[in-house]
């Protein structure tokens, strides 16, 4: 279920969302909106970009590996994908690999006619779907969790492509923000517990949907508002948009990793600035977690707007003690731990003017493996910095994200290992230490974690997962089983 990447940050020590989408509808110029917005949403997955469009007869498709400005920037590329209708995708991968066949927006001719989804989420029982849909006659050309939606709606046997996606989305389970595109027009949809964000706005007559409002101020649309929990939005081609709330009321669970991490800080999230949440998670780590310090340096560029919460609430001075390069491209992984640290070496440097001789507080948005972590309170040291305290900006990582979150396994997990004192000792800091839920939780604009009920998706933070895990509930059943088999009878 996550795919370990050829292409990743050089330490392989972040957690990343795995894609972003964007869709426009009644939109003159369909595809040109549409690659902008994803270029916008470029830094929710930059393994490879697609865009499909409909000019009112015809689907066309183009994808490619790389970034959307490798693909799309040319008027030739755009004119290839003509209409007044196109949706887009930028992906890492995790069910699945990588390779043009994953590429999404996926696309099928069905009974209905012309079929296209862009998908940002998990289905986290795509596999056991996957296998009963083979055994009825299936046929894939992908191995993403995404074309299970396609063999579902395929095969459903209600009348109209509406009550067949409806009835596809019925039996997922896990985590989906979808943009599916057909004859009769445009259609999004949230799972019932909106886990992943979708949002809508409006730019004159044309309809868009994008992950994040960042998105609408690059392509100069107005927000409308954000696609409900378990709501599907249909937009047809002359204008007229009807929304369905087919799955009953559940208690949302929006990933609270958005905040934390993974949206732009320009962009709005659940009505909160992503930005000013950012600076009072560090206010809040400020006052549960206060040290004595001459200044406080952010881990760039992640770490910022909590390290400037940080700085402002403890009076300690805020300065950019690292200094990250914006130059350095997509390197492919080398095994050797030299190789790791040269990566890291060559993404941050250190002001040491700044820096030797001072006591420094590091903010980071979080420790994933904790390598990273390690190699930069090193960096320091080796600048002259006298003490070097840890502070992150969420709770501690001890636990994997099964809903479209890249994250490595359990047992790589650094706070899956380790308490926070032996995680301390690891990377070599004087103090580490970390928000606590309900801190975050107060930063975000909510009342403390209510466990019984809580208001967010935290479940790599609490190992509280708000669905069922069917895929990985049977592997881990299959590996018991051959661990320890059963006697055969005589």
């Amino acid at each position: 279920m996550n795919f370990t990447h050829p292409f990743l940050d050089e330490d392989g020590d972040k957690l990343r969302e795995e894609c972003g989408v964007f869709g426009a509808v009644n939109a003159t110029d369909a595809a040109a909106a549409t690659a902008l917005g994803l270029h916008a949403l470029q830094h929710r997955g930059q393994e490879a970009a697609g865009i499909t469009s409909f000019d009112g007869a015809e689907f066309y498709t183009l994808r490619g590996l790389g970034h959307v400005a490798e693909n799309f920037s040319s008027q030739e590329a755009i004119a290839e994908l003509p209409g007044m209708m196109a949706a887009g995708h930028v992906r890492y991968s995790t069910t699945g690999g990588s390779g043009l066949r994953n590429i999404q927006p996926l696309y099928a001719d069905l009974a209905s006619g012309g079929f296209a989804v862009a998908h940002n989420g998990n289905i986290s029982n795509a596999g056991v779907l996957r296998e009963d849909l083979v055994r009825r006659g299936s046929i894939f050309q992908s191995t993403s969790d995404t074309e299970v939606i396609i063999h579902l709606v395929a095969t459903s046997r209600y009348p109209t492509i509406m009550d067949r996606l409806i009835d596809a989305l019925r039996l997922l389970e896990g985590a989906y923000a979808l943009i599916v595109m057909t004859p009769e027009g445009m259609i999004a949809c949230r799972d019932p517990l909106g886990i992943r964000p979708l949002q809508m706005g409006r730019i004159g007559d044309a309809t868009v949907f994008a992950s994040e409002t960042v998105a609408f101020d690059v392509v100069g649309a107005q927000f409308v508002r954000q696609v409900e929990p378990g709501e599907v939005i249909k937009v047809d081609f002359d204008g007229n948009v009807d929304s369905l709330h087919p799955f009953g009321n559940h208690a949302p669970r929006p990933c609270i990793f958005e905040h934390v991490y993974f949206s732009r800080p320009d962009s709005v999230f659940d009505g909160r600035s992503i930005y000013e949440a950012r600076k009072a998670i560090g206010a809040e780590l400020a006052c549960e977690k206060p040290v004595e310090a001459d200044l406080v340096i952010p881990v760039p560029d992640s770490g910022v707007p909590a390290a400037i919460g940080y700085a402002q609430e403890s009076g300690i001075p805020f300065e950019l003690g690292i200094i990250r390069s914006h130059y350095v491209g997509r390197t492919f992984i080398q095994p050797s731990d030299g190789a790791r640290h040269a990566g890291v070496k060559r993404k941050h440097n250190a002001n040491r003017a700044l820096v030797e001789g001072k006591r420094i507080v590091l903010i980071d948005d979080s420790i994933v493996r904790g390598t990273t972590s390690m190699q930069i309170v090193e960096m320091m040291r080796d600048a002259g910095a006298t003490e070097v305290h840890f502070r992150v900006a969420s709770p501690p990582t001890a636990h994997s994200c099964f809903y479209g979150v890249d994250t490595p396994e359990r047992s790589k997990l650094l706070a899956a290992r380790m308490d926070v004192e032996p995680m301390r000792e690891f990377i070599k800091a004087d103090s580490l230490a970390f928000v606590s839920i309900d801190g975050l939780y107060r930063a975000v604009g909510e009342k403390p974690r209510n466990s019984k009920c809580p208001q967010f998706c935290d479940a790599c933070f609490t190992g509280d997962y708000p669905t069922s895990l069917t895929d990985l509930s049977r592997r881990d059943d299959k590996q018991q089983q051959l661990a320890f088999p059963s006697e055969e009878v005589a």
